[in-house]
């Protein structure tokens, strides 16, 4: 049984259980009206409850959720629920940091002072479901406060959602990120080509460095060679995915493993092979 110790709103309270004493975030439609502190709650149903329990340097963080705007609370919570039902299990740990991010967004948005996220296009790909689910936010924050939020937040936002299905922390997401815009401008260089982010080869391409750059962070190897089998074949592509991975090792601190070298070349050969195909169609039709 729980133990009202603060309404928030209508919709989002703080209670205690009195079986653990331990405080927990209690969210749901209407759940707060007309309650009163110390008020014991029974029979809780259509609810969604997050523990406000955390130990070491998470407590000051978790504890902020008496201070942070149950509208932010409630937007962070509908986000986690559709993640759950289009991604899979979410950790509910991640609510109180997103709940964060939704708020100092807002108060951005409010001064007009948003921020640039240059990687936005790159998160769209890279966490395609994550960032459809983030962008959950924009008709809710709309009817809520009528202000539209941009692009950039939503990216951000989408990085706390892909926090919460695999447990990777955001800062983690966003190296990888950053890494595989790096890899891809340096293939863009080499090849003399812009790859096109509509077509299939960016897509899959995009996928495998980030893959293979999270390979790297976590030591695993990929233990099937295609390196000779490349180099022969495809001598180009096989000689830029060896720089781009002596370079992408040098970021990382960190050596990729060799065989991440012809796995790689097949993927800019792919990119080669679709560009020059366009070049001869546009040809055609001149």
């Amino acid at each position: 049984m729980y133990r009202v110790e603060k309404v928030l709103n209508h919709n989002v309270m703080i209670a205690v259980n009195e079986e653990d004493m331990q405080e927990y975030l209690i969210m749901g439609k209407g759940i707060g009206f007309g309650k009163k502190v110390s008020e014991r709650l029974d029979g809780l149903s259509d609810v969604q409850i997050y523990s406000l329990v955390k130990t070491g340097k998470e407590a000051q963080k978790s504890f902020s959720a008496k201070g942070i705007d149950p509208l932010c609370l409630e937007a962070a919570n509908m986000l986690l629920e559709e993640a759950e039902k289009r991604l899979g299990k979410v950790d509910k740990s991640a609510m109180i940091p997103l709940a964060d991010h939704i708020e100092f967004a807002l108060k951005r948005m409010k001064e007009k002072g948003e921020i640039s996220n240059p990687l936005t296009q790159d998160i769209k790909v890279l966490f395609h479901g994550e960032y459809k689910v983030a962008e959950g936010i924009r008709p809710f924050l709309q009817k809520e406060v009528g202000l539209e939020i941009g692009e950039s937040e939503v990216g951000y936002i989408a990085l706390h959602v892909h926090s919460a299905i695999t447990e990777e922390k955001v800062s983690s997401s966003l190296q990888v990120a950053k890494c595989v815009r790096e890899c891809i401008s340096m293939i863009e260089k080499e090849i003399g080509h812009q790859i096109p982010v509509v077509t299939l080869s960016y897509n899959r391409l995009m996928n495998h460095v980030r893959y293979m750059v999270l390979r790297c962070m976590q030591k695993e190897e990929i233990k099937i060679s295609m390196n000779d089998y490349m180099e022969l074949r495809f001598e180009k592509s096989y000689r830029i995915a060896g720089y781009i991975c002596k370079e992408m090792g040098e970021i990382l601190k960190q050596d990729l493993h060799e065989n991440e070298i012809g796995y790689l070349a097949i993927h800019i050969q792919r990119c080669i092979e679709e560009i020059e195909e366009e070049k001869n169609h546009v040809e055609l039709l001149q």
